[in-house]
């Protein structure tokens, strides 16, 4: 034992001593660092204030789940607003219905106009059959349903071209942002270059927009004016574009390529139906064209159906029923868009 004992005394010469005092300092060094934190418990309030709060990741997940919930919000609040103006947009009144067919007419223009119409409508047909109740039918159909019924055909029409002119307009925009134009530049020169109506409704954008409006309040007025999915699209992408930020270019190139794709599925739709078109107005036609035939070989054999009270009920009762035929084959053949 002392043997031993002298032999490692011998051993520790002082480079030897001082190594193996450095790594006992290095051990307890190392020591203190692992064990130390779970004897003071700094380590538990750690993981106590990561239950709480969470981890800096878990945060960052937290600021962008918010992030875009409130964007989410923005979009919504976005479409509630446009779906409120949807609705009031079905309740159109007689000037919007004329500003919709491109005139210029006030409501008083257009009763004048309807009531000489009217008139003129009431003394042709009272000159052809000499009957007042005929007369007092020609003045109804003239006053309320011809001017009313040019009216829509004015506005259908107008809608019509409004939508084959929309996408080259949004390519004139997507185009213009692209190169670093503005926004309102872009729509300055869709106003000032673009064919009818596309033009005159943009020009409209630009004025509401000089009157101290910003882009997306003078985008919200064209589909009031303009009562068409197409132009309620462009209302849509332009708002939810101003509040909750993103790439315009883009989304309006996406909105271009949307409508020229629903134009050509319009397009191939008509050209399916057309055989169901023109075998509704042959089968429309057939008791009129058979008439006309009967009447010119056999007139005494025809003339029964308005000169006899029978002929005159049974006559009226085929009309009626022919009418509903005739409605029934058109919402058949007709799709909406």
């Amino acid at each position: 034992m002392n043997d031993a004992l002298l032999a490692l005394l011998d051993a520790l010469t002082p480079a030897n001593l001082a190594v193996a005092v450095l790594a006992a300092v290095a051990i307890g060094g190392i020591a203190y660092v692992v064990i130390y934190p779970w004897l003071s418990g700094e380590k538990r309030v750690e993981e106590r204030q990561k239950a709480l709060v969470g981890s800096p990741a878990q945060r960052a997940a937290e600021r962008l789940d918010a992030a875009t919930a409130n964007k989410r919000e923005q979009v919504a609040q976005s479409l509630r607003e446009i779906e409120a103006r949807e609705r009031r947009r079905n309740r159109l009144s007689l000037e919007m219905r004329i500003t919709q067919a491109g005139l210029d007419w006030s409501r008083g223009r257009f009763f004048l106009v309807s009531a000489g119409l009217g008139l003129a409508t009431a003394l042709l047909f009272l000159a052809l059959t000499h009957r007042p109740l005929v007369g007092l039918t020609g003045l109804f159909v003239g006053s309320l349903g011809v001017p009313r019924w040019l009216l829509s055909h004015l506005r259908t029409r107008r809608m019509r071209r409004f939508i084959e002119e929309l996408p080259n307009a949004l390519d004139v925009v997507v185009r213009g942002v692209r190169a670093g134009l503005p926004l309102g530049d872009c729509l300055k020169i869709i106003a000032s270059e673009a064919a009818e109506p596309v033009r005159s409704e943009f020009r409209a954008i630009v004025e509401a927009q000089a009157l101290g409006l910003s882009v997306a309040d003078a985008c919200a007025r064209l589909p009031e004016r303009m009562p068409v999915p197409e132009a309620n699209f462009f209302a849509i992408v332009i708002a939810i574009q101003q509040k909750a930020g993103g790439n315009l270019s883009e989304a309006l190139a996406n909105l271009s390529r949307v409508l020229r794709e629903r134009k050509k599925m319009k397009d191939k739709i008509q050209a399916m139906s057309m055989e169901a078109k023109a075998s509704a107005a042959i089968i429309a036609s057939l008791p009129f064209v058979v008439a006309i035939l009967v009447y010119i070989t056999s007139p005494s054999y025809i003339e029964l159906l308005w000169l006899k009270d029978t002929g005159k009920i049974a006559l009226a009762l085929s009309g009626a029923w022919m009418l509903i035929g005739i409605m029934v084959m058109r919402n058949m053949i007709n799709f909406d868009f």
